[in-house]
């Protein structure tokens, strides 16, 4: 059983072979890149959970793996390799551990993260001591330590007819000035208090008294002050602050709140106080400076000091102090109004917290492990919530709605496939096939999602589709984000119609006659820039059924557009329209249009079942033969110089480039380049030779779309642009892509940047620039390198960002997940089979046990629709 366990815990067996690595060498802490503490910190939730399920942990309280003696090591390795090798037993129940979170790859974040597993479990005496919020070591353990804080001394449901899901101007001191600050949190009502996490959590839980102190620790003392005054600091004295003397019965020191001269009035002196903060020492004194402070004469419960104190998101006009006040009044007298919407079977079954304890735990945790399990708990919450929703939508569109039953003539088609210049890939056949099978069956209308990668033959899969539905007698629509793709997509069908028999176009108007069908097929362009004229005719065309397929952007969904026979609505890029958008078009028809969803950009299996669990998936997994390989490598910024000179040796050679930015104006906050300020300094000093254009988000629609042409049509030999050009632009002359501040963007959007070269017959490059890389950056850089597979890098991409940034920016429908994270696996697979064991016993949810979590199923559509609208 332990070999089993520990085979499930991914840190086990490099941690064995580290330890292992360390008695090799000595124990110099060299058998890791960056020292041991760097791994137990990356572990930390998991080496927590596993303390708290394995009682007979050897207890070896110290300072951190760094700092202890040689012998200290050994003896500490020793125990631990007891344990790993066999010597102890593993808990069967960690095969259930919960992945902890990965490490923030921010540098601006000077603090480690005790509540999003970057710190040291403290609840694990075996693992070298460590404070949860800073990494230094604690002070020494003389002091014998407090019992655990329970947040359980009042569990008091809210006031006589209200409940949590009321306005918080209920609770105790918020007043409607403070209801609105808190509302910019996104806290509305008591639930919401209860649902706002810690970023993470300052572990001020270790105590000492005034003599064991050192400087650079982070602790906890009680005593009293003494000669609290206000006073004023600066040259001219215009900085008020609170000065005092703490004492207990070993000593004093300096306690000094900066800024915060009301203090002064607010602690009387000699009252009994506790203080939490960091020691340091000034003119051989030691200090505190801005200590979080106790009054321990009233026999509460401490709030603010001597455990794992939570940190909040905050907004101007509150402050920490306020938020742990209040989370710990919804905690202690509203949380009986908080019922578990899990079925005891389930709890049972899955082994989870009950709802209260988890709330109770993710605020003020009696330690890591118990944290780690309450973010187990409401993480689950959220993927389960998230995946009935899914599944509960695909129920309404599998009941009582008949779409149109497509009559696919097999023989038309195969005359199609065999008028174009090229042969279908397996995976085109295999894609197009699933969908001409929904048409087929007619009911429910299809939901499908095609996905493929640039290159991979989506369009004439779907113009196949198209066809088929066309020689039906239904009409058929395409809607993409960007006029500019809209034109690309016209384009592109009136290419391929055009192999099949002669065309005529005037305006927006493209009639082909496709030898095939023995008929003409007329197809529209309708964008938000078309003028009232044209847009009438098209139109009145399209209501007439006079029109067989109609392209265009968000113009097709607004008011005046109806298409009675449209039996079949495309949408491109996917991830660009919600779900809203896509019931938009489908309302623009007297039918139940079936429903095709595409993106080229890949989507993970873990990703696509939780988000789109209603869209059916078919994969274009294969690129026709002669997609060629784009050549990847990325510099440091001293080699911008060659970079640039590799750039102009193309266009001379009669290519263009792309140079892609992350910002559109510099921020002091980010250290990347301005879109706006380098096209500035690449025109007028790098290549002012050349002819460049800037594009960025903030242009307005029609700017964006003259750009885009501009450099389609060649009259341009660089673009500077921002994210925007990831989608929405095909040029097959470009051939060279540099990003600058690389490490910003996420692997899949990386990806996105180097399909817009390689299109044409040249050979073609990605350069990625790179400031100040991290580790994770270098990684992920270093994988683009060497991976052209986008599906892998989708999957390598989501490991090392999670789902928020999957895409780049958040995007419709995109749920903002507060526990969970759509890389942990395990979680994700146990949330969806019991999703699905849910739905198969009671589909709509009316069953008295399952009301709670109707409700919670009801509160998250109406949060993400109102998000999509």
């Amino acid at each position: 059983m332990a070999a089993a366990a520990a085979n499930a815990a991914a840190w086990m067996e490099p941690f064995r072979k580290i330890l292992e690595g360390e008695q090799h060498n000595g124990f110099n802490n060299r058998a890791v890149v960056g020292g041991l503490d760097r791994f137990l910190d990356h572990w930390a939730g998991d080496l927590a959970v596993f303390a708290e399920k394995t009682p007979a942990m050897p207890a070896l309280p110290g300072p951190t793996y760094a700092a202890m003696a040689p012998a200290e090591r050994e003896q500490w390795a020793g125990q631990w390799l007891a344990i790993l090798n066999g010597g102890q037993s593993v808990p069967a129940a960690e095969t259930a551990v919960p992945e902890s979170p990965p490490p923030q790859s921010s540098p601006a974040k000077p603090r480690r993260n005790a509540a999003n597993g970057e710190s040291p479990p403290q609840s694990a005496p075996a693992k070298p001591g460590r404070r949860a919020a800073n990494g230094e070591s604690p002070p020494p353990q003389s002091v014998p330590s407090k019992p655990r804080h329970r947040a359980t001394e009042k569990q008091t449901a809210p006031p006589r007819g209200l409940t949590v899901d009321d306005s918080v101007t209920n609770l105790k001191r918020v007043d409607e000035k403070l209801a609105a600050k808190l509302s910019r949190l996104e806290v509305a009502t008591v639930r919401d208090l209860l649902y706002h996490f810690p970023r993470y959590h300052q572990d001020y839980s270790h105590t000492a008294k005034v003599a064991e102190l050192r400087p650079g620790q982070e602790v906890t003392v009680a005593g009293r002050l003494a000669d609290i005054r206000e006073t004023r600091l600066g040259q001219q004295g215009r900085l008020r602050a609170t000065e005092a003397v703490f004492r207990d019965e070993t000593g004093s020191l300096k306690v000094t709140w900066l800024g915060q001269g009301y203090m002064a009035r607010r602690i009387k002196a000699d009252t009994p106080i506790a203080l939490s903060g960091k020691v340091d020492t000034f003119q051989g004194r030691l200090v505190m400076e801005n200590p979080e402070y106790e009054d321990l004469s009233r026999g509460q419960t401490p709030v603010h000091t001597g455990r794992l104190s939570p940190v909040y998101p905050l907004t101007a006009g509150l402050t920490g102090r306020n938020l742990r006040s209040l989370a710990w009044q919804a905690l202690t007298e509203w949380l009986g109004g908080v019922a578990d919407p899990l079925p005891a079977a389930l709890l049972s079954r899955t082994g989870l917290m009950p709802l209260r304890q988890a709330l109770r735990q993710a605020h003020y945790p009696d330690n890591l492990g118990q944290w780690a399990l309450a973010r187990r708990r409401l993480a689950f919450d959220e993927l389960l919530i998230l995946q009935l929703s899914v599944l509960a939508r695909r129920h309404r569109n599998d009941q009582d709605i008949a779409g149109a039953a497509i009559a696919v003539d097999a023989l038309m088609l195969e005359r199609v496939l065999a008028a174009l210049p090229f042969a279908l890939t397996n995976a085109q056949r295999r894609c197009l096939e699933e969908i001409l099978s929904d048409l087929r069956r007619g009911t429910p209308p299809m939901s499908r999602l095609l996905q493929g990668e640039v290159g991979s033959g989506k369009t004439v899969v779907v113009l196949a589709a198209l066809l088929a539905v066309i020689a039906a007698g239904y009409q058929g629509a395409i809607m993409v984000p960007t006029e500019v793709l809209a034109e690309q997509h016209f384009q592109t069908v009136g290419n391929l119609l055009g192999g099949m028999g002669p065309t005529a176009q005037e305006n927006n108007i493209l009639t082909a006659y496709c030898a095939a069908l023995g008929r003409p097929v007329t197809v529209g362009l309708l964008t938000g820039s078309i003028r009232a004229r044209p847009r009438r005719q098209l139109n009145s065309m399209a209501a007439e059924g006079n029109l067989d397929l109609l392209i265009g952007t968000h113009a097709l969904i607004q008011d005046g557009v109806n298409m009675p026979n449209l039996a079949l609505a495309v949408m491109d890029e996917q991830h660009r329209f919600g779900v809203m958008q896509r019931f938009a078009l489908r309302q623009k028809s007297q039918e139940n249009p079936h429903t095709l969803v595409m993106s080229a950009t890949p989507i993970p299996r873990t990703l696509t079942l939780t988000l789109y669990g209603d869209l059916d998936l078919s994969t274009l997994d294969e690129l026709p033969p002669g997609r060629q390989e784009i050549l990847t490598r990325w510099f440091d910024p001293e080699r911008r110089g060659a970079v640039y000179g590799f750039i102009e040796r193309h266009i001379q050679e009669g290519r263009q480039a792309f140079i892609v930015h992350p910002l559109i104006d510099e921020s002091d906050s980010i250290a990347a380049k301005a879109a706006t300020e380098e096209y500035a300094r690449l025109s007028q000093e790098i290549f002012p030779q050349l002819r460049l254009a800037l594009l960025h988000g903030r242009m307005t629609a029609a700017d964006k779309d003259k750009v885009m042409r501009q450099f389609r049509d060649g009259a341009l030999d660089i673009l500077v642009t921002t994210a925007v050009v990831e989608v929405g632009i095909d040029v097959p002359n470009a051939n060279v892509m540099l990003i600058e501040g690389a490490e910003r963007f996420g692997l899949s959007q990386l990806h996105q940047f180097r399909g817009r070269v390689g299109r044409g017959e040249h050979k073609s490059y990605c350069i990625l620039m790179s400031e100040d890389p991290s580790a994770i950056a270098k990684e992920r850089l270093t994988a683009l390198e060497q991976h052209q597979d986008g599906f892998r890098l989708a999957e390598i991409d989501l490991e090392m960002r999670g789902p928020g940034d999957f895409f780049g920016t958040r995007q419709s429908g995109l749920p903002n997940l507060r526990m969970a994270q759509l890389s942990d696996r395990e979680l994700l697979d146990l949330a969806r089979r019991e999703a699905a064991r849910l739905m198969q016993a009671d589909p709509e949810l009316t069953r008295p046990e399952h009301a709670e979590l109707a409700a919670q199923v009801t509160r998250f559509t109406e949060r993400v629709s109102a998000e999509v609208s």
